[in-house]
C-alpha cells in the first residue's frame, strides 16, 4: 500500500495526513493508471455490456474523485500558499484528462453501441440514464470535432479551469487582505454587544488591541446594519464592493494585486469560443444543454415576468425606506452604505425585532438538534454525532445518518468563519453512493458555513438568516445523502439538472418559518426557553420584509449573468459593467454607485459552476415553493407527504427526469403562484 494518504483506499479521507507534497504525485499516479487501464479495457472489449464498459469506468472515476475531493475541499477551508500551489498545478492535469476522456471516439462509439443493444433495455432506469447522459456529455466534450478543434477545445477547457481557480483565489485574498482596526469602542457605537465581542476577538486573533472589522460577512454585515457612524459604514462598504477589482485595497490602503477584471474578459471570450466549437450560438445555449429549461427565451421571459410582478412591491419597499430615513433625520438621498442601516432600523420600528435580538434564541447546538429532529419526523432518518473521524480543523463535527438502525450516510459540518477559509456556505460531495465489487459505498457530504464562532464561553449564536442558510445547505446534503441510487453518475446530486438542484435546499428552508417548527430549533442559550410567542409573531410578520427589493436584486444578478453569456459578441464584446448597468436600468429600484464592482467577486458564475445558470435559484424556488404548498395543505409534519417527497425527489437523484419526478410528487406541473404567495406578492 502506498504511504501517500491520497492513494490509500480509506473509507473516509485521512485529512490530518494529507500534505501539499502528496497532491501532485497522487494525481499524476491516478491519471497515469486511469489512462493505462482505459487503453487496456478498450483493447479487450470483445463484448459490450454495462459490466464490461461502464462499471470499470465508474470505478476509476470514483478512485480519482476520492483523492481529489479532500484536496479541493481543503483548498476551500484551510487554504495555504503551499496547498494552493499544489492544487493549481493539478487543475490543468485534471481538465486535460477529462477532455481527453470526453473526446475518445472509440469510447463514445462503445457507449452508442451499448445504448442500441438489446441488453440496454434490461438495465435499470438509473443505468440507462447514466449511459444516455454520458453520450450527451461526449458530444458536449467535443467528441465530434476534428483533431485541430479537439486540441483547441482542450486548451480552452484547461485555461478556463485555471482562470476560475485564480478568480476564486483573488476573491478570498481580497476579502482577507483588508480589515479596519479601531481602537475606540465609541467608533462602533450602535453595534450590539455580541458584535463588539466578535470584533474584539478578531483583533486579538491578529495580535491587536481594540477591535477589528473584516470583510467576512459575519463581521461586515452587522457593521453595515448597526454602526451609527456613517463615515465608517462608507469606508467598509467601499472596501467590500471593490474586492478583487483594480480598486481593491490592502490594509495599508495600497492597491491589492487581485483584480479579476482581465480574468472576466478572458473567461467570457473563451466560453464563447467553446460554445461556437460545439455548434452553439452562445454560451447560454451551451449552459442549458444540461438543464431543465429547453430554450434561452424561456429563461429571459421567466425572469422578466417575475421582475414585472415584483416591481410594484419593490418600489413600495424603497419608498417606505426613504420616508422612514428622512423622518429619522437623514437628509438627501440614501447612499448604498445607508440601505442596510436604515433597513434594520425600519425593521425594528415596524416589528420591534432584530436579527441580533433573535440570536440569543438560536444557539447553533439547539438549531442543529432541531434540524435533525425535523429530518427525523419528515424522512424517518436518525442523525447522530460520531467521534473519532479525522478532519481538517478542530471545529469540524461529524455525523452518521441511520434509517431503522442501519447506517446510510455520513456528513462533516464546518460552521465557523476563520482565516484561509472561503466565504459563503455550500455543500459538496466527499463520497458518492455507488455499488462496488466489495459492497455498497455510502454517501458522505461536506456542509460548510461561515458563522460567528463561539466566544467567551457562549455557543455560536445564529441570526435567523443564518439558521435559514444552515437549513438550505442541509437540504442539499439530504439530496446527496438520502439517495437510493447506486449508480454514481446519477446518484445524489449527480445528473440532476443545474436549474433543479436547488429544489431540496430551498424546500427545507420553509421549516425555519413555521410556528410548529420554531420551538424545535430555538432555545435561549442561557435558559433554554424557546422563542417567545410574541417574538415568533414578530418574526413571522417580518418574513416578507422588503421581499420586493430582495426579489429584484436576485433577478438582477440572474439576468446579468444570462444576458452576459447570451449576447456576448467576440468581434465587439460589451463591457460586463455596461451589461450590468443596462440590466439595472431595466429591473433594479436601487442603483449602486459606479465604484461598486459586484461582478469582480461574483464567484457563482466565474468560479462556481453557475455560468449562464444563476437563474436556477429562482427557477428552483418555483419548484420548492410549490412542493412545500403540499405540506401546507397536508400538514408540515405529515409523515406520508414527507415520505412521498423522499421517494419521489430526494432518493431519485438524477436517475429520472426532474419534471416527471415533480409531477409524481405534486400530481401536476409546477405553478408560479406559491412562490409569489410565499413572498407576500400574491
Amino acid at each position: 500500500m502506498s504511504d501517500n494518504p491520497l492513494l490509500q483506499d480509506a473509507v473516509l479521507p485521512l485529512f490530518s495526513k494529507i500534505k501539499p507534497e502528496h497532491i501532485v504525485p497522487a494525481v499524476d499516479t491516478l491519471l497515469a493508471e486511469a489512462r493505462a487501464e482505459l487503453a487496456s479495457q478498450l483493447a479487450g472489449l470483445d463484448e459490450i455490456s454495462y459490466a464490461s464498459l461502464v462499471a470499470p469506468i465508474e470505478a476509476r472515476g470514483d478512485r480519482i474523485n476520492k483523492a481529489w475531493s479532500p484536496v479541493s475541499h481543503m483548498h476551500s477551508v484551510v487554504n495555504s500558499d503551499e496547498l494552493r500551489a499544489a492544487y493549481s498545478a493539478c487543475i490543468g492535469k485534471l481538465s486535460d484528462y477529462s477532455t481527453e476522456f470526453g473526446q475518445n471516439t472509440e469510447l463514445y462509439r462503445a457507449y452508442q453501441q451499448l445504448a442500441a443493444s438489446e441488453g440496454f433495455k434490461q438495465l435499470s432506469q438509473a443505468q440507462q440514464q447514466a449511459v444516455e447522459n454520458a453520450i450527451r456529455d461526449f458530444t458536449l466534450a467535443g467528441v465530434g470535432l476534428n483533431d485541430g478543434d479537439k486540441a483547441e477545445f482542450a486548451r480552452i477547457n484547461s485555461r478556463l479551469s485555471e482562470l476560475s481557480t485564480q478568480f476564486a483565489n483573488n476573491v478570498m485574498d481580497a476579502t482577507q487582505g483588508w480589515y479596519k482596526h479601531i481602537a475606540d469602542a465609541a467608533e462602533l457605537d450602535g453595534l450590539p454587544q455580541s458584535q463588539l465581542d466578535n470584533a474584539r476577538a478578531l483583533a486579538q486573533q491578529k495580535g491587536l488591541g481594540g477591535f477589528v472589522i473584516s470583510l467576512d460577512i459575519p463581521s461586515y454585515l452587522p457593521l453595515m446594519q448597526y454602526a451609527h457612524k456613517r463615515e465608517l459604514r462608507e469606508e467598509c462598504y467601499r472596501a467590500y464592493v471593490s474586492r478583487a477589482s483594480a480598486q481593491s485595497l490592502r490594509i495599508d490602503s495600497t492597491a491589492g494585486p487581485w483584480d479579476n477584471s482581465p480574468l472576466i474578459d478572458e473567461i467570457l471570450a473563451l466560453r464563447a469560443q467553446l460554445a461556437k466549437l460545439l455548434g452553439f450560438n452562445n454560451y447560454a445555449e451551451r449552459s442549458i444543454a444540461t438543464k431543465m429549461v429547453a430554450k434561452t427565451g424561456e429563461i429571459t421571459e421567466f425572469l422578466r415576468e417575475l421582475a414585472t410582478k415584483s416591481r410594484n412591491f419593490a418600489e413600495a419597499d424603497l419608498a417606505e425606506l426613504e420616508a422612514f430615513a428622512h423622518a429619522d433625520g437623514h437628509s438627501g438621498e440614501l447612499a448604498a452604505w445607508d440601505l442596510a442601516y436604515f433597513s434594520e432600523k425600519l425593521k425594528q420600528a415596524k416589528y420591534n425585532i432584530s436579527q441580533e435580538e433573535l440570536r440569543q434564541y438560536f444557539p447553533a447546538p439547539k438549531v442543529i438538534a432541531g434540524l435533525f429532529g425535523i429530518v427525523k419526523t419528515l424522512f424517518g432518518v436518525d442523525i447522530k454525532a460520531e467521534r473519532g473521524a479525522d478532519s481538517w480543523h478542530p471545529d469540524v463535527q461529524f455525523f452518521r445518518l441511520e434509517r431503522d438502525g442501519e447506517l446510510i450516510a455520513h456528513c462533516y459540518l464546518d460552521l465557523y468563519a476563520r482565516d484561509k477559509k472561503r466565504g459563503g456556505a455550500w455543500m459538496d460531495e466527499c463520497r458518492v453512493r455507488r455499488q462496488t465489487d466489495a459492497g455498497l459505498q455510502l454517501p458522505v457530504a461536506y456542509l460548510v458555513c461561515n458563522f460567528t464562532p463561539p466566544l467567551d464561553g457562549k455557543p455560536s449564536l445564529l441570526s435567523h438568516d443564518e439558521v435559514t442558510t444552515l437549513f438550505h445547505e442541509f437540504g442539499h446534503g439530504l439530496h446527496h445523502m438520502l439517495t437510493g441510487v447506486d449508480v454514481a453518475a446519477v446518484s445524489g446530486i449527480n445528473g440532476v439538472p443545474g436549474d433543479a438542484v436547488q429544489l431540496p435546499s430551498q424546500f427545507l428552508e420553509n421549516w425555519c418559518w413555521q410556528s410548529e417548527a420554531i420551538p424545535l430549533i430555538s432555545g435561549h442559550y442561557q435558559s433554554g426557553e424557546p422563542l417567545p410567542e410574541a417574538m415568533l409573531e414578530k418574526l413571522l410578520a417580518a418574513k416578507n420584509y422588503q421581499a420586493g427589493m430582495q426579489m429584484l436584486r436576485q433577478i438582477e444578478f440572474a439576468l446579468f449573468d444570462f444576458l452576459l453569456h447570451l449576447n456576448y459578441d467576440p468581434a465587439s464584446p460589451q463591457e460586463p459593467q455596461a451589461v450590468l448597468d443596462e440590466v439595472r436600468k431595466q429591473v433594479a429600484v436601487v442603483i449602486p454607485p459606479a465604484f461598486n464592482k459586484f461582478q469582480n467577486s461574483f464567484s457563482h458564475i466565474f468560479a462556481g459552476g453557475y455560468a449562464a445558470g444563476y437563474y436556477s435559484y429562482k427557477w428552483a424556488e418555483v419548484l420548492s415553493a410549490d412542493a412545500f404548498e403540499k405540506f401546507e395543505q397536508d400538514g408540515i409534519f405529515n409523515a406520508a407527504t414527507g415520505q412521498s417527497f423522499l421517494q419521489n425527489i430526494l432518493q431519485m437523484g438524477g436517475s429520472v427526469d426532474i419534471a416527471e419526478l415533480f409531477t409524481r410528487f405534486r400530481g401536476r406541473a409546477p405553478k408560479l403562484d406559491a412562490l409569489l404567495r410565499h413572498n407576500g406578492m400574491a
